[in-house]
């Protein structure tokens, strides 16, 4: 019992490369390797363009998904952004409407493999073999990401190759005669098409729920998942063309194993050999990625009070037991009771109402206003974008016809039903839409926005954060003597009126009230007092320390300033921030609370000797080295050196500049004498290439 916990985070494990695999691999199994002949059955020749339509209200979905994915990397992907925006009830919906397409989609999968397996072995028992390869796959979930994370990586490669060697070798072979009576099928057909094959497309976005298991997300997701949908138009639109354009039109419709006889016809046996174990690679390739995005959505449903909290326990190997164990015995089960068609009309028609709903999504947060939503990429075309999105997956749920559409509707009645029944009494948030409505006079969650702050400085800083130049170019005051908080608050304000250009009695006034509100956050005898200004070009702090310690307005009562506990604050850092940029100013102050936290910072804080030592406490090792210049040192060579004139790497700047117990202005005529202390900040790599010419740095 000790090795789990229901709080316990996933390990960040996954890169660009592991990402795109498990994004890809999701993608292109079934929709190549199976349904091409069934879809046949009912558009002929349109099958091309019914690919290519099919893909049209993927594209808002991608945006949507990514943006909310940079936005909160949470485990539960789709279901966390649904929760967080229409509130817990919609959540559900989200959640298990999800998690019951993704097995589908793995289902799907594995009926696939039964029938490529049928080429190498003759006739198979299907469903038997499915259900042990459901059982082998949750098996190796259980050992962990990182390993899924590498046999994906292994398996898109091979099988992109198959791929690429077939639509290589089948595009000049093409009969153009095949294509004739593209249209015939009419319209409604080729639409109804396009909703049966949209489950082909739909892994491109399942590594959302993923993302908090990937390694800097705002940079990582929306690269993977681009060349991902990418990487599936161009593969299914010229592989269907390969496939309509060299096998007889009879012959494809219906054909189980569409890609393998497209190989035959073109390459004879060893072709079809090939393409089939490709398939394989590829079914294998969508069951693994596919469970082991599934399992996660009981993980965050467990983590938010939806589903039972044993659901939610993370084992000894970091991943969720319980959920994937819950997950895998569905899919057997769906395996055993559903055929192939309905598996892939059910799953297309629930990932196309979540698609729908995450559009919505993106829609309320953008109203509702909130602060701390600070995506690192943004959906573009807002809102017609998601508009489009909407409009588009409810035209192709109608279009499928009443099976699935009726289905959908049961899932939304059982998802409200169990919310009522189970959940309803164990879940006081709401979602970023009752911010919307407090903009119309009625309610928000303000529990939202602090879970938000915490994923803030949980992502961290972007590269455009000037989060050390801020630092270095700060103003400084130390106190030895008692001093109110007002006071300190007057003087901190004057200087940073200073730094700004602004008016003094502005910023004061700025500071006072965010305090009185309880909005400055106070803990460990650490006060971080901060404001938004219009106009203002660029984010200044100033930090003041106070050995006496500094009260934080006494005479208040406590309920008037929130959790603001009644301790003396012997660190104050002052923030000013652009009033336009409300996501870099939460960053900077997230990064400010997560040094401020560490067990060294007290010590280190008492430390300094003078304001450079300072600075340096709070820009801590990585991004900063001080050198004192004497002439035995390595750092001689700068020694009468204008600034202007020195060989620095490309991200790195010298930022202080202190002689004789002052701190000078760095300019570029400013010439470096012996005894100088300077200050150099960077990138790591920046400083690690200092450190290497001029030895590493000392605060003497």
């Amino acid at each position: 019992m000790s090795s789990e916990g229901s709080t316990k985070p996933l390990r960040k494990e996954l890169g660009l490369l592991d990402v795109y695999a498990i994004s890809t691999g999701a993608t292109l199994s079934a929709g190549f390797f199976l349904l091409p002949g069934i879809a046949a059955q009912t558009a002929g020749p349109g099958i091309v363009l019914a690919y290519l339509l099919a893909a049209l209200p993927m594209i808002p979905a991608m945006f949507s998904v990514v943006e909310l994915a940079t936005a909160m990397p949470r485990a539960g992907g789709v279901y966390y952004f649904l929760d967080r925006s229409l509130g817990p009830m919609v959540g559900m919906i989200g959640g298990l409407g999800t998690w019951l397409a993704l097995i589908l989609k793995v289902a799907f999968a594995l009926v696939g493999m039964g029938a490529y397996l049928g080429i190498f072995l003759g006739k198979l028992p299907i469903t038997p073999v499915a259900i042990s390869l459901a059982i082998l796959l949750g098996m190796l979930n259980l050992g962990g990401a990182k390993k899924s994370g590498k046999l994906q990586v292994l398996l898109v490669t091979a099988l992109l190759a198959a791929l690429g060697w077939l639509i290589g070798g089948g595009l000049p072979e093409v009969q153009m005669s095949h294509f004739d009576g593209m249209l015939d099928a009419g319209t409604s057909a080729l639409l109804s098409t396009a909703g049966f094959v949209y489950i082909s497309y739909v892994g491109v976005t399942k590594v959302a729920s993923l993302s908090e298991e990937v390694r800097d997300p705002e940079y990582t997701l929306p690269r993977a998942i681009f060349l991902s949908l990418g990487t599936a138009i161009v593969v299914y639109g010229l592989g269907t063309a390969v496939m309509v354009g060299v096998i007889p039109p009879e012959q494809l419709s219906g054909d189980l194993t569409a890609a393998a006889t497209a190989a035959w016809i073109l390459f004879g046996e060893p072709g079809r050999v090939i393409l089939s174990i490709a398939a394989l690679a590829a079914f294998t390739s969508v069951a693994n990625a596919g469970t082991l995005s599934a399992s996660r959505y009981p993980l965050a449903m467990s983590r938010d009070h939806l589903m039972p909290p044993s659901f939610g326990r993370v084992g000894t190997k970091g991943t969720p037991t319980r959920a994937i164990l819950i997950t895998v015995g569905i899919i057997v089960l769906v395996l055993a009771t559903l055929d192939v068609s309905k598996i892939a009309k059910l799953a297309s028609a629930f990932q196309l109402l979540m698609f729908a709903l995450v559009c919505l999504a993106v829609i309320v947060w953008r109203e509702a206003d909130i602060d701390s939503y600070d995506p690192g990429y943004s959906s573009p075309f807002y809102p017609w974008m998601q508009l489009f999105g909407i409009g588009a997956s409810i035209v192709l749920i109608v279009e499928m016809g009443w099976l699935p559409s009726l289905f959908s509707a049961a899932l939304v009645t059982l998802s409200i039903v169990w919310f009522r029944v189970y959940a309803s009494d164990k879940v006081e948030r709401e979602g970023a839409i009752y911010h919307l409505f407090e903009r119309l006079g009625r309610r928000r969650d303000p529990g939202l926005d602090i879970e938000l702050r915490g994923i803030l400085k949980e992502k961290g800083l972007r590269d455009e954060d000037p989060f050390d130049e801020i630092v270095a170019a700060s103003g400084v005051l130390d106190y030895t003597d008692e001093m109110s908080f007002e006071e300190v608050v007057s003087e901190a304000s004057k200087m940073l009126a200073k730094l700004t250009n602004t008016d003094a009695e502005e910023i004061a006034e700025g500071l006072l009230q965010g305090t009185r509100l309880g909005a400055t956050p106070v803990s460990k005898g650490v006060a971080l007092p901060h404001v938004r200004l219009e106009g203002l070009v660029k984010a200044q702090l100033v930090m003041a320390r106070s050995e006496p310690g500094v009260l934080i307005r006494p005479d208040l009562p406590s309920k008037s300033i929130g959790a603001l506990p009644k301790e003396r604050a012997h660190a104050l850092l002052f923030l000013a921030s652009p009033k336009d940029d409300p996501g870099q100013h939460l960053r900077i102050l997230a990064k400010l609370a997560d040094r401020v936290e560490d067990e060294d910072f007290r010590a280190e804080w008492f430390g300094a000797k003078d304001d450079h030592g300072l600075k340096e406490v709070l820009l801590h090792n990585d991004n900063f080295l001080t050198l004192r210049l004497k002439a035995e040192s390595r750092a001689a060579s700068l020694i009468g050196l204008a600034l202007r004139n020195l060989n620095l790497p490309e991200s790195a700047l010298l930022a202080i500049v202190r002689r004789q117990g002052k701190s000078i202005v760095p300019k570029g005529g400013t010439v470096l004498q012996e005894g100088d202390r300077i200050m150099f900040i960077g990138t790591r790599e920046a400083i690690r290439e200092l450190e290497k010419i001029y030895g590493i740095g000392h605060s003497g």
